[in-house]
């Protein structure tokens, strides 16, 4: 039996606050510009930002307490309202994903360093089936070539 996915995007109350003015993890306010080109997914819908829509830049650590494995980096988010990503799949555009790193994290938010790895995006469903396969492993990161998070995926 294959194992059930639970795919999600940024926490709902945490985007609505950086729609608002709140701050992001360098304690900015986010950007506002433009989408250009095709490369410009939100993280809450983890749907792609059409070109010419007006979307926030920011600084995101997927973390809810400051430590040594809580990464930063820059992410894209609508900048209206958008349904947040809780799925059983991944969305169908990260099969472009190429390549895209993951790694699994166990409950301390430590990365589980024997699950990292780089896998052509059509490959993440199963990557991510044989990390959570672990029981030490309680969720992965899925992020782009950049080390941009993407989204965090747990068992079903």
């Amino acid at each position: 039996m294959t194992m059930k996915l639970t795919v999600r995007g940024i926490p709902g109350a945490h985007a609505q606050a950086l729609r608002s003015g709140g701050p992001d993890a360098n304690g900015q306010a986010a950007l506002q510009q433009l989408a250009e080109g095709q490369g410009n997914p939100c993280r809450h819908c983890l749907q792609l930002i059409a070109p010419g829509e007006e979307m926030l830049v920011l600084a995101y650590r997927p973390f809810d307490q400051l430590q040594p494995y809580a990464e930063l980096g820059p992410i894209f988010l609508h900048s209206k309202a958008c349904e947040r990503h809780d799925s059983d799949a991944l969305p169908k555009w990260f099969e472009h994903l190429q390549p895209a790193l993951i790694r699994g994290y166990g409950n301390d938010d430590r990365i589980r360093y024997e699950t990292g790895q780089v896998v052509p995006g059509a490959e993440l469903g199963q990557a991510c089936r044989q990390i959570l396969a672990d029981p030490a492993v309680a969720y992965v990161h899925i992020r782009s070539k950049f080390n941009c998070f993407q989204c965090r995926v747990e068992r079903g």
